[in-house]
């Protein structure tokens, strides 16, 4: 009779105790992008960058983690056409800027997630851009089987000092800005 009893609590634990296992969720990367906005004194330029791959990790329905790799080489200017375009996308492409030719991505990996309510997560991630690598924090929203998010990233601490006043003196109008923007819009 005790060893049934012991059997029984045995088969009931087991069924009241699950085990959640965490589950990536990739994005895809045809609908998935990045925007940037770089600026500087007289103005502002935009454009885009594609993912080469990347993923959400969910336990109990939210986020614990994350990593993304974004492909420096489809680096694009979209406000401009012609020459103009060409000339500023190899610009950026070039070691004044991100070195594409040398480091063809960029890598975000989450670190930390703390849950805010509604669906949005404060991240402390490591991102690495020309192979060096910084802790940035930011928000993630997640609505359902999609994800943005905003970030500010000084491109000075990756060794991108080109046109910077931070750096060199006497720029006047042709100082570009420290911080450059990302948006950020998941889809998986």
């Amino acid at each position: 009779m005790k060893t049934l009893k012991l059997l029984f609590l045995t088969v009931i634990l087991l069924l009241s105790y699950t085990v959640t296992k965490a589950q990536a969720k990739k994005i895809d990367v045809t609908k998935s992008i990045i925007t940037w906005t770089g600026k500087k004194i007289t103005g502002e330029h935009e454009g885009t960058i594609k993912f080469k791959e990347g993923e959400l990790i969910f336990k109990d329905n939210k986020i614990t983690g994350g990593n993304f790799v974004a492909d420096m080489t489809t680096l694009n200017n979209t406000d401009q056409t012609g020459s103009s375009k060409a000339k500023l996308e190899g610009h950026l492409k070039s070691d004044d800027f991100f070195g594409i030719y040398n480091f063809k991505t960029a890598i975000l990996t989450f670190k930390n997630i703390t849950s805010k309510g509604n669906n949005t997560y404060t991240v402390i991630a490591t991102l690495t851009i020309k192979g060096i690598s910084h802790p940035i924090i930011f928000d993630l929203n997640v609505k359902g089987n999609t994800a943005t998010a905003n970030l500010k990233i000084d491109r000075t601490k990756y060794d991108i000092k080109y046109g910077s006043g931070s750096y060199f003196d006497d720029l006047g109008d042709k100082t570009i800005y420290d911080v450059f923007e990302l948006a950020v819009a998941l889809k998986f």
